[in-house]
């Protein structure tokens, strides 16, 4: 994947004094209103789950779940997203290489993967340029929005035994 382009960027842990930004920020970016089980996933998900500030001012983040099955770990991204006018600057980028250098570190987490709607390329090459495969495709996927088909995409990680 390219470096992240050389900006000010800091991050921060969603927390219950902090959630409304994340709540603020999913409404302005994504066509989906979340409900309160995405909310505690996201705080219960520690440091999967991130604002990016960009000077001083909270302009994406991302919020995973982590899912735990016997020994192994996912990791879902449940929404990465960044304020129109500060796309393009790699806040994006920097967002998912936290959350990815997290997965590295942690030698239960085999997986991560997520939802991207079939007709947003931008997403979906976004995801593959940082290692990221469509693994499958789900028809009717989205109760909302149109088109309602969407791509899993996937990272596996190869754990050292």
């Amino acid at each position: 994947m390219a470096p992240a382009l050389d900006v000010s960027v800091s991050f921060d842990n969603v927390r219950d004094k902090n959630m409304m930004l994340l709540k603020k920020l999913n409404a302005a970016i994504f066509p989906v209103k979340y409900q309160d089980n995405y909310y505690t996933d996201a705080l219960a998900s520690g440091d999967f789950t991130k604002l990016a500030y960009y000077g001083d001012i909270c302009v994406g983040n991302i919020a995973c779940r982590v899912e735990k099955k016997e020994s192994e770990t996912k990791i879902y991204i449940m929404t990465l997203g960044v304020l129109a006018p500060y796309r393009n600057l790699g806040i994006g980028t920097k967002l998912l290489n936290s959350v990815l250098d997290l997965c590295q570190q942690d030698p239960k987490i085999v997986e991560i993967y997520l939802h991207v709607q079939i007709n947003n390329e931008e997403g979906i090459n976004f995801y593959q340029r940082a290692g990221f495969q469509i693994v499958d495709t789900i028809q009717n996927y989205y109760n909302r929005i149109d088109p309602p088909h969407c791509h899993v995409l996937s990272k596996s990680f190869a754990k050292s035994s």
